[in-house]
């Protein structure tokens, strides 16, 4: 962030949630960052980073926080704001600062903290792994080209297609909680983005193969049948992703499934 001019000679108040370490016991630091327009959480962060010394003048550390793009696009720069998760790239000052000019920074809730704002995402990969998505392709050889798709799939799917794997979703969701334990992932609710990934993969027509084994995954414990319906994620998702629109395709998928397994055995 380069200095305020003359009209913007004010600071703003980042009070940052802080933890030295996983497990380590968490404190709060307040930090007056030079207000300048058009600047974001990030840029704020990196001036903290130049100049790392609380309001009271106590010398600190630079504080930890994770970003690729600074676009909106890696997903990478997720955090709470005030209370709300979202991307702290796409987050202005200007936009979110209230009466008290203190904007509170805290790191997800739902994913165990590496240090400060930065957490660990593992079990996000986890449930796409876990729904396979992928399509199954075998080989880097020229297959020629695709399939056809329909203009009304295509426009289904690219909508799906933005999910960056942020985790809004996921901090979002009353059914997603902390668990640190790897052993109980395969049993816990995979989350609104991985069920929205499974079904774009089973609309794409290579994907599709593996649309039994993905609809047979999402219909066991921590499947689609564990959401609990408040519809939190589609209202975070900071690309407008259909995800309780995808929720209820899967679910009417698993339905479609079970009787057909019923009948055929």
């Amino acid at each position: 962030m380069v200095a305020p001019n003359a009209a913007d000679a004010r600071t703003v108040r980042i009070r940052i949630k802080r933890q030295d370490g996983p497990g380590q016991p968490a404190r709060w630091e307040d930090f007056d960052v030079p207000y300048q327009t058009g600047a974001n959480i990030i840029s704020c962060l990196q001036w903290i980073a130049a100049h790392p010394r609380t309001v009271d003048g106590r010398d600190t550390t630079p504080v930890v926080y994770d970003s690729g793009c600074l676009e909106e696009v890696c997903g990478a720069c997720t955090m709470v704001i005030n209370g709300g998760v979202r991307q702290s790239c796409t987050a202005l000052i200007e936009n979110i600062i209230d009466d008290t000019n203190t904007i509170t920074l805290e790191p997800m809730s739902s994913f165990p903290v590496v240090r400060d704002l930065a957490v660990d995402r593992a079990r996000l990969f986890a449930a796409l792994e876990r729904v396979r998505a992928w399509v199954p392709i075998d080989g880097t050889y020229d297959l020629g080209a695709g399939p056809m798709e329909s203009p009304r799939n295509q426009l289904t799917r690219y909508q799906l297609s933005q999910c960056m794997s942020c985790g809004c979703c996921m901090e979002a969701c009353p059914q997603f909680n902390l668990e640190e334990d790897e052993a109980a992932w395969d049993s816990s609710f995979v989350g609104p983005h991985a069920i929205s990934q499974a079904r774009y993969f089973n609309l794409h027509e290579t994907g599709a193969i593996l649309a039994d084994d993905r609809i047979d995954l999402l219909s066991a414990v921590g499947g689609v049948s564990d959401c609990g319906n408040a519809q939190n994620c589609v209202k975070v998702c900071p690309k407008e992703i259909p995800l309780t629109e995808s929720i209820a395709a899967i679910g009417r998928a698993v339905t479609v499934r079970s009787i057909k397994r019923f009948f055929t055995g």
